[in-house]
């Protein structure tokens, strides 16, 4: 797999309503997995188990991904897209992801996700928000 960045949406529990209407505008194949049923739901308060916990769009080479999953501080503007970097190999992910983050915010650490992938979230310095990932697969 080759390294990419895609964008990454997030919403305030419309979700699901943003990207059904993306996917009537753009066709492909829409995915949702919601927060009800998936490893994270026991964690999560009852009022978020019809949140989409992640969705992806996806045609050709567009990918396009969402959640209803907020950051602390809540949803503004700033906070509700952030670059989604796919890595093509744990050194690479490593190194991407120490040198974005010096000087930044680190949000969620680098570490195996219950996906299979390592997996890490930050603001760099400039307040970007960066998610990397790297499919071990």
């Amino acid at each position: 797999m080759n390294t990419q960045i895609n964008a990454y949406l997030t919403f305030n529990g419309n979700c699901r309503t943003a990207m059904n209407f993306y996917h009537d505008c753009l066709g492909g194949d829409l995915n949702i997995l919601p927060v009800a049923g998936s490893p994270v739901e026991s964690q999560c308060p009852s009022e978020m188990k019809d949140s989409i916990l992640h969705a992806t769009l996806t045609k050709g080479s567009l990918l396009l991904m969402a959640s209803d999953m907020l950051a602390p501080g809540g949803l503004t503007m700033g906070n509700n897209i952030a670059l989604s970097l796919n890595c093509s190999s744990e050194e690479e992910i490593n190194d991407f992801y120490n040198k974005l983050s010096l000087g930044g915010q680190i949000l969620d650490p680098l570490k195996v996700q219950f996906w299979g992938a390592i997996f890490g979230v930050f603001n760099d310095k400039y307040g970007i928000r960066w998610m990397l990932n790297f499919d071990k697969k």
